[in-house]
């Protein structure tokens, strides 16, 4: 069960600890402990506000860094699925091709991107490779 107290008095020694070098830690600390707004922030968490964040998938961060772009059309994946399976692993799914880009992923009718890609010298995979890179069986 959520303890508006006991939360927030672990977080407020973390904030405080903070608050010796940061100006923007000291007005969040002040923020913090005024009372009414942990009242707010009670009333929030109470009301469902999701105060942590999105679920991160439990997958290892392989593209960790890496600019991977979707062209064509896969057998096995919608587009935005692609680049979901991307993003969830670290990865950044670009919508065009450039010397920063890691790798094009080319499915039927590439056309554009997969000419762009080869022009840079960036690496061209198919829909096999990305399943084997996202760890996800063909």
């Amino acid at each position: 069960m959520f303890s508006p107290t006991s939360s927030l008095a672990s977080g407020r020694s973390r904030v405080a600890s903070m608050a010796a070098r940061s100006l923007p830690a000291a007005s969040t600390r002040a923020w913090f402990d005024d009372e009414a707004h942990r009242d707010v922030v009670a009333r929030l968490r109470a009301a469902g506000l999701n105060l942590t964040g999105p679920e991160r998938p439990d997958v290892a961060p392989v593209l960790e860094g890496k600019a991977v772009v979707v062209t064509g059309t896969l057998e096995g994946f919608s587009r935005e699925q692609a680049e979901e399976a991307i993003t969830e692993r670290g990865g950044k799914s670009p919508g065009s091709v450039s010397k920063k880009t890691t790798a094009v992923v080319a499915g039927d009718e590439a056309g554009s991107k997969l000419e762009k890609a080869q022009a840079l010298g960036v690496e061209v995979i198919d829909e096999a490779e990305l399943l084997r890179r996202v760890g996800r069986p063909a």
